[in-house]
């Protein structure tokens, strides 16, 4: 183990993969030192190991303490053996005598590997953590590398970093193959001990905020604020929109000239249709709009957080939706419990209060 390759190859090492050889060195000889007292337990000498790189050489000394009177020769010498050593030695002194252990090498090659390759592993999760540090809620181009029973492993970036796509955060209905290409919204970076894990969604709310980032200049400039977003992946999606400047049509902005925007989107998202509101201040004309596509006739409050809104008849099912989905988003996307009535059952239901209301006649005002 100890040869001109050897320290050549933590050169080499260093030069490839950022690791500073004194940082390794230093672990290295901990190590060896750990191995040591592992493969010779029965011993009770303090050892010290120094590693020299200049010279190509690891060696091996025992420590012991220069006394007047040794009691315990494992961890003691004598004031006149250590002199012998070296003349400037006085009691107190710890004395470094210098031997070459038995059938170590193999376990120190071991230990030396096993360092190697800790390190490597060390350095490899921290070049992600600091490369993807600021990539969070952020949008990334990747390549699909492999797709197993449950999660999609993905390349990003120009280091060919991991991402992992777990089955939360697999758009329902896509399917993805070795070498497809995607843009994924990178949802967190994890530093998991065993190494840094980049997780990517292809179902989160912010990908589509992204999305209409990268398609719309008025967004990324902040002429045009996305106020909130509802998704269900793979169906539907509902973005409230504001501009920051009267002058500017905000959707208009965001479809695009004759939909080229916001198809662009819906064309990564494979289909999933968009729903772009325009916001608000006024919660009730808020959920007026989004209910879109459903063309509403009044909202009315019921309490703090609840309304009811009115549609035509024959839009009922439109503003509800497939399974309550339109529904649904709107109520995500104002943050409101919005009941969704028909006109013709809002009306009954308008006539019954009124009856209600009616004062009761007294049985002898007729008499």
């Amino acid at each position: 183990m100890v040869s001109k390759e050897f320290f050549d190859a933590l050169a080499d090492l260093e030069a490839e993969k950022g690791i500073s050889q004194e940082i390794f060195l230093e672990a290295l000889r901990n190590a060896l030192i750990s191995a040591y007292k592992k493969q010779y337990e029965g011993g009770a000498s303090e050892v010290d190991i120094r590693i020299n790189p200049e010279k190509n050489s690891i060696k091996y000394y025992t420590v012991k303490t220069a006394v007047e009177e040794v009691i315990d020769p494992e961890k003691e010498i004598s004031v006149a053996d250590a002199q012998l050593l070296k003349k400037s030695y006085k009691a107190g002194d710890l004395v470094y005598e210098e031997f070459v252990p038995k059938d170590f090498g193999r376990i120190a090659a071991q230990t030396a590997k096993q360092v190697i390759l800790q390190k490597l592993h060390e350095t490899e999760r921290d070049n992600t953590l600091s490369e993807f540090s600021d990539k969070k809620d952020e949008l990334m181009s990747c390549v699909v590398r492999k797709v197993d029973a449950r999660n999609v492993y993905v390349e990003l970036g120009k280091g060919q970093i991991e991402g992992v796509m777990l089955p939360q955060d697999q758009a329902p209905g896509e399917k993805y193959e070795v070498n497809d290409r995607l843009k994924v919204y990178v949802k967190n970076i994890k530093n998991s001990g065993k190494g840094a894990q980049v997780l990517v969604s292809r179902t989160a709310a912010g990908l589509v905020k992204r999305l209409f980032e990268e398609e719309v200049p008025e967004i990324k400039s902040g002429i045009v604020v996305v106020k909130a977003i509802s998704r269900e992946a793979g169906q539907r999606t509902k973005m409230a929109i504001a501009s920051e400047d009267p002058q500017v049509d905000a959707v208009g902005a965001c479809v695009g000239n004759k939909g080229a925007r916001v198809n662009a989107v819906v064309a990564e998202l494979g289909g999933e249709k968009v729903d772009i509101i325009q916001w608000s201040e006024n919660p009730l004309e808020f959920i007026a709009k989004a209910l879109s596509p459903a063309k509403v006739i009044s909202v009315t409050q019921i309490d703090e957080k609840s309304a009811v809104a009115v549609v035509p008849d024959d839009k009922l099912s439109l503003a509800i939706g497939r399974d309550g989905q339109n529904a649904r988003l709107a109520a995500r996307l104002t943050g409101w419990k919005i009941d969704v009535k028909s006109e013709s059952a809002a009306a009954k239901m308008e006539e019954l209060r009124d009856i209600e209301d009616e004062p009761e006649q007294d049985p002898g005002a007729e008499e």
